[in-house]
């Protein structure tokens, strides 16, 4: 059987899954065309700065549910042999959703995941930049609520179907997360630059940093190991 993508965002107080929280998550299932959006009250202030960006305030979730009461219906949303999208899912979105189901006393469901951002970085490397805003803007398609879950959501659903063309997500999926071998520094101060004449201690300061423990790099270590820059674990 296929799987079934859908489309999901979170807003949050910040940027840090293990102290911050999601506010907000909407997601969107185009195969039943139906869409879930829910605001979350974090049990702590919102930061003023977290409000400048999604427009969330205090007094918008001081009756809304905690994640706890909210996650059964989220699970219900997302029965079935589904794979999640989310733009960033592999740095962001993902990390806060297992940090809250953990709080809430649930295992992660054993969804697979799928990240946009990592699509575009791959298959879109002709363009300066992947923001979710800037695709929307490629490809022609309406301005949005934008750092609004839903409102997200919904143009992420229309650029991820530019991006992908007439492959099936099952294809995309498989695509994804097929091992390749990188010859250039995807991000950093030396981005774009040739693995092979990165400095040792950048690489040495990237490991002491911790970014090579991070699923998103997985590619990056393994082509630095391959190199010599890093021993093998």
């Amino acid at each position: 059987m296929p799987l079934r993508p859908i489309f999901y965002d979170t807003e949050t107080t910040g940027v840090r899954a293990e102290k911050d929280r999601i506010i907000e998550i909407a997601a969107y299932d185009p195969t039943l065309d139906r869409t879930f959006e829910q605001l979350i009250n974090p049990g702590s202030p919102i930061p003023p700065e977290a409000t400048a960006i999604h427009n969330i305030s205090n007094e918008m979730v001081a009756n809304a549910p905690s994640f706890s009461a909210v996650a059964q219906d989220f699970m219900t949303f997302c029965e079935g042999d589904v794979v999640l999208i989310a733009h960033n899912n592999d740095g962001f979105d993902y990390h806060f959703l297992k940090a809250e189901f953990g709080r809430a006393g649930h295992t992660l469901p054993s969804w697979k995941f799928l990240d946009s951002l990592k699509w575009a970085r791959r298959y879109r490397n002709d363009l300066p930049r992947h923001t979710l805003q800037f695709l929307r803007e490629i490809y022609g398609i309406d301005a949005n609520n934008a750092h609004r879950a839903l409102d997200d959501v919904i143009v992420l659903h229309k650029v991820f179907s530019y991006m992908t063309d007439d492959l099936s997500i099952d294809q995309v999926y498989a695509l994804l997360n097929k091992p390749r071998e990188l010859h250039h520094m995807p991000f950093g101060k030396h981005q774009g630059k040739p693995l092979k004449s990165l400095p040792q201690d950048y690489v040495t300061w990237l490991a002491g940093s911790g970014a090579f423990d991070k699923a998103e790099n997985n590619e990056l270590k393994m082509s630095l190991q391959k190199l010599g820059f890093l021993q093998p674990a």
